[in-house]
């Protein structure tokens, strides 16, 4: 039963039934960061092979971790609603630990289709976790909690997310065994993890029993005619997943932008990845004060608004230097130059949280709990082809050479084409905007 009490969110780290599930995870997504970013700095700077372009490691990596979101969602939520949902929360956990020991194989021996490979499967992981994670909240939390309990959570996530990156560029960039160090890592997170979600309290087997369909390519599309039953619902999807494609792009590029455009070293495009962590964490928990417990979808505009002018300020903040030599850290933080690029940074993340909490927070209001997991399963379908799309459209456009700060300006604009076209489309928001 949801708890009927409004805490502030903060409070919910205190309760039995969030805070076990918050630091699985926690601990789950700052993994998959730790990693991911660990092995795309490798392949950036360090591991050269005639295979591999090094300027295509972010969007390459980017691509495999998010393809099993696509392929096996729709699967992912059938299983999140017709069995327990803390069974497969430690099922999932178990198998990232064995996930873990295969990539640290992979880093000693520094075997890039290994390496690769279990980008895929700590995607294929957190595929599973996904729908789960979503539809655990509205089964514990009521209606004014569940901004702070999404809030939470969205916050954790980039903070892992900041803290996976640091811990992956820093380990990395060792200049002895940082292949151990990074292993040793992973697998302390994989088990943190693991113990963690065994505090989860048990939540009642679900009364209805579905009838499995593991034919991807139907249920997907059932999955999507679903959530096309509320329409309001699904262009909240469609606002999440532009969303992710909006961020896929400058996460994706921070690597070669770093490196190629601010000439700095591994240690600045980990700073890059910081600013960007703590800005969504800050602004996904500005949205409860600003929405006063509800889900107040007028937050909507308003982020994609700033998305896109500190987006455009970006481009016109940068400055390249004349220089063959890369910046460390401090001499990066050191140039006034780059502050306003830092600001700017900073300043479109927070905006990005603000933006999606909300529309996380209205989909679980509007959805019936037997079918939670396979909405939030949707989504992931759909956040899956828009960074898919997000992908191999920076990949594209790369390739014709179009300088990095272009594209961050030129994703600013069609930020708040989409955004617009879509919330100005839907009556149902303003409608349901409570």
């Amino acid at each position: 039963m949801p708890h009927s009490t409004a805490p502030h969110q903060f409070s919910l780290l205190k309760k039995r039934y969030f805070a076990p599930f918050f630091w699985t995870q926690f601990c789950g997504a700052a993994n998959d960061n730790l990693y991911k970013f660990a092995v795309t700095i490798l392949l950036t700077y360090q591991l050269h092979n005639q295979w591999f372009e090094p300027a295509m490691a972010g969007v390459i990596i980017g691509g495999l971790f998010i393809l099993p979101f696509l392929l096996f969602s729709a699967n992912s939520g059938q299983l999140a609603d017709h069995y327990s949902k803390i069974r497969i929360m430690r099922f999932v956990k178990n198998a990232e630990i064995g996930i873990m020991l295969l990539a640290s194989y992979g880093l000693f021996i520094q075997s890039v289709p290994i390496l690769l490979a279990c980008i895929f499967l700590m995607g294929l992981h957190s595929t599973l976790f996904g729908p789960v994670k979503y539809a655990y909240l509205p089964q514990v939390l009521d209606d004014h909690s569940l901004i702070g309990g999404n809030a939470l959570v969205s916050m954790g996530t980039f903070v892992s997310i900041l803290l996976g990156n640091i811990a992956g560029g820093v380990l990395v960039a060792l200049p002895e065994n940082a292949h151990i160090w990074v292993s040793m890592a992973c697998l302390l997170l994989a088990v943190a993890g693991r113990i963690s979600v065994q505090f989860i309290p048990p939540l009642a087997e679900p009364a209805h029993k579905l009838k499995m369909n593991w034919n991807l390519f139907s249920e997907t599309l059932s999955n999507l005619a679903i959530a096309r039953q509320n329409i309001t619902v699904f262009k909240s999807m469609l606002l999440i997943s532009w969303m992710w494609f909006f961020g896929a792009v400058f996460l994706s590029l921070f690597p070669i932008f770093a490196k190629d455009v601010l000439k700095g070293n591994e240690h600045v495009a980990a700073l890059l990845l910081v600013l960007f962590s703590i800005g969504v964490g800050m602004g996904s928990l500005s949205c409860e004060r600003f929405s006063k417990h509800r889900p107040a979808l007028s937050l909507v505009p308003l982020g994609a608004i700033g998305m896109s002018l500190f987006s455009a300020d970006l481009y016109f903040s940068i400055t390249t230097p004349d220089t063959t030599t890369l910046y460390t850290f401090s001499q990066f933080i050191s140039q006034p130059a780059n502050w306003r690029t830092m600001f700017d940074l900073f300043m479109l993340s927070a905006c990005a949280g603000i933006y999606s909490v909300p529309l996380y927070a209205f989909i679980q209001k509007q959805t019936p709990k037997t079918h939670t997991s396979r909405i939030i399963a949707t989504n992931n379908i759909l956040n899956a082809v828009f960074l898919i799309a997000s992908a191999l459209i920076t990949g594209f456009i790369l390739g014709l050479n179009v300088p990095v700060p272009v594209i961050f300006l030129m994703t600013g604009i069609v930020n708040i084409l989409f955004s617009y076209s879509i919330f100005l489309s839907e009556p149902g928001f303003r409608k349901n905007n409570i």
